[in-house]
């Protein structure tokens, strides 16, 4: 396995590595910040002088689950503090991509606190066609979700915010952004781009604009929704659509008047995506991100 290929994140937390060290290497603590993970046990040794192995399970819903085992190989810690912690880790269960791999975790004091990071490659079953979908859809999820665990273990030490609720504002803030998202994709591409309804038309024309621009002010809704996705940690997208909501209804209310009388009106609706835009923009400020981790190794750590 090149250590090039692997999988690397990085943050930087204000806490000592004793603090981290804790919440990492106690699987009771380990599990709850740790995405890619549904619970982490101790397997009971044969044996004194045997390494301590783990086990590790992935609910995958439905009853269905995924374990695997890990051991340690090593713990070291230099003169300068810098402590390190390595591990080996393989799965019998024929559900499970990987088959086995290696990594470490890494704890390196600084002026500003900790550096805490990690790399690990493993070697996946089912031949080619695994390592295709590992390229294409694993490893891509396993490199967000580890940066993304980073980023909730740095909020849980440094901020005090616990796993459970930093899991919670991110469900929260998906939701509200996903309705936001798709009422543009909605009201973008079916009233005015599949069917052109006929209000649509007559409120385009009550502006003083021709009806042969309503797909193109379709488009230009559903691209709003489209960058609701691609920009996902762009929080300011929610006050970029609370204007835009403040706007369209004040020119409805000025142009087409007689709409905001009927069923389903755009008080209701502009109303409702500016509540949504308020919670996700509160969510927002404590969830966890991958964006805030360090994914690609510096020379030093190579």
């Amino acid at each position: 396995m090149k250590k090039d290929d692997g999988i690397y994140a990085e943050t930087l937390m204000r806490s000592g590595v004793d603090e981290i060290w804790k919440r990492t290497q106690d699987p009771a603590l380990h599990k709850l910040w740790d995405l890619r993970f549904s619970d982490i046990e101790y397997i009971p040794k044969k044996s004194e002088d045997e390494q301590q192995k783990l086990l590790y399970i992935t609910h995958l819903g439905f009853g269905m689950r995924i374990e695997g085992e890990g051991e340690s190989t090593g713990t070291a810690t230099d003169d300068e503090g810098r402590a390190t912690s390595a591990l080996r880790f393989w799965s019998a269960d024929r559900k499970s991509l990987i088959e086995e791999g290696s990594g470490y975790w890494r704890y390196v004091p600084s002026a500003e606190g900790t550096r805490f990071l990690t790399w690990y490659d493993y070697r996946t079953r089912f031949g080619a066609l695994g390592r295709f979908v590992d390229r294409l859809v694993y490893r891509p999820f396993l490199r967000w979700a580890t940066a993304w665990s980073f980023d909730r273990l740095r909020l849980w030490i440094d901020e005090g915010v616990h796993p459970r609720t930093t899991a919670n504002l991110a469900v929260i803030h998906a939701v509200a952004r996903l309705g936001i998202v798709f009422t543009w994709l909605w009201h973008g591409l079916v009233p005015k781009v599949i069917f052109a309804h006929a209000d649509e038309q007559t409120m385009m024309i009550e502006a003083g604009l021709s009806v042969a621009l309503l797909p193109l002010v379709g488009v230009s809704e559903a691209l709003i929704g489209v960058a609701g996705l691609v920009l996902w940690n762009w929080r300011a997208f929610f006050l970029l659509n609370v204007l835009l909501m403040f706007v369209t209804l004040g020119s409805v209310a000025v142009t087409s008047p007689w709409y905001l009388k009927g069923a389903f009106n755009p008080v209701t609706l502009n109303s409702g995506m500016i509540v949504m835009s308020i919670v996700g923009y509160l969510a927002a400020s404590g969830m966890p991100s991958a964006a805030r981790c360090i994914r690609r190794q510096s020379k030093e750590e190579a």
